[in-house]
């Protein structure tokens, strides 16, 4: 059996299982947090990028504020791919909801709908994927951050 290196690896190694959300959520944990942590930044980015583009006054605001946040949130997290380790990582999963909404709504609520369909895809497509990716993904903390003393960030053995 080989044994799981780089963003796939979901071994043991891989960090500190979290805790799931509301005690249900994320259903089943089968993307890796290393594949999560690089769909963080890529949609990031692309919100970024199309409130650079698409130059429509509110809504282009509210692109930038939501892709500079979840850039801002993705290098504060308590994941192997940041550069602080600060935001414990179950909090980083409640984020990744409450953005995904907001990046979906957008548009909607700023007037870009109307004026750019390829901005509001861009926003529906990565706030959706965002929420999908974000049910089924293997939360892994580094440090085991915690914010609330007394919540337990470490499920126990791996495999229990």
């Amino acid at each position: 059996m080989s044994e799981h290196k780089g963003l796939f690896d979901r071994s043991a190694a891989a960090g500190i299982p979290a805790m799931p959300l509301l005690d249900k959520l994320p259903l089943r944990r089968r993307i890796p947090q290393n594949v999560h942590s690089v769909m963080d930044y890529k949609g990031a980015v692309l919100v970024t990028g199309v409130g650079l583009l698409s130059g429509l006054g509110a809504a282009r605001t509210a692109s930038l504020v939501l892709g500079c946040s979840g850039l801002g949130v993705s290098l504060l997290t308590d994941y192997k791919l940041s550069l602080v380790k600060f935001i414990p990582i179950e909090v980083h999963e409640a984020i990744d909801y409450v953005w995904s909404f907001g990046v979906i709504a957008a548009p909607f609520l700023f007037g870009g709908a109307r004026r750019s369909r390829w901005a509001t895809w861009v926003h529906v497509l990565v706030g959706a994927s965002t929420i999908l990716a974000s049910l089924f993904t293997d939360y892994r903390a580094q440090r085991g951050v915690q914010w609330v003393r007394g919540q337990p960030t470490d499920l126990g053995p791996v495999g229990a």
